[in-house]
């Protein structure tokens, strides 16, 4: 799941300066459980912006929709007649939203609500953790499903530096050692021998690259 947090409002609302007919996307996925970009806020940040206008003495036209997803085509097709009325659209989705209605509607600007943070999963209700990069390259198979290139904050793929103490990591003492983890979970499976199989270097070519997959 993607993981976002909404911008600050002074930021947003400098970023809407220049626009009188604004509509508040919001994005019914990613974004809605990590409650930053959901219907409940858009609505939110709608009557945030109204009340500053106001008390600004202006008034803005703002419009909120949610779509189902920011990144599909065949929702963003279903508000292209709205897009029409407005100067701009204030995305609450991640970052692929944001260029993907760029895309869509080349005509219109887009602008980010959002500050896209990572890729996570929620372990405990309110709590969001990082748990993939996107490396292109995955070995979760040989690491027993903990992903050290992002849980290590070295990224290190052969095994714990040298300066962990007891199951932390000397970056973070608060952190767990990704390595700590791996060793400890291939122990109970009777699976260790997969520690001794050297991991080449990184192909870091894989990751963070435009790239196109065809299924």
């Amino acid at each position: 799941m993607i993981i976002g947090k909404q911008k600050p409002l002074d930021e947003i609302k400098g970023m809407l300066a220049d626009y009188e007919k604004v509509l508040i996307l919001g994005c019914g996925t990613c974004v809605t459980i990590c409650f930053a970009g959901g219907e409940k806020e858009v609505g939110i940040l709608a009557s945030s912006l109204r009340i500053a206008e106001r008390i600004n003495g202006k008034e803005k036209v703002i419009k909120e929709h949610t779509i189902e997803r920011q990144c599909e085509w065949e929702f963003i097709d279903g508000i292209k007649d709205m897009v029409k009325e407005v100067d701009v659209i204030l995305s609450l989705g991640c970052g692929i939203g944001v260029q993907a209605l760029t895309e869509r509607f080349p005509d219109s600007v887009v602008l980010p609500g959002l500050n896209t943070l990572f890729m996570g999963m929620p372990p405990e209700e309110g709590v969001w953790v990082e748990r993939c990069s996107g490396c292109g390259d995955c070995i979760l198979d040989k690491t027993a499903g903990i992903c050290p290139i992002t849980r290590c904050a070295k990224g290190l793929l052969n095994g714990p530096c040298g300066g962990y103490r007891d199951g932390k990591c000397e970056v973070d003492p608060k952190r767990d050692c990704a390595w700590i983890l791996i060793y400890e979970r291939l122990k109970e499976r009777g699976q260790l021998d997969k520690l001794k199989t050297l991991e080449p270097p990184k192909d870091y070519s894989k990751m963070g690259h435009p790239r196109q997959i065809t299924l």
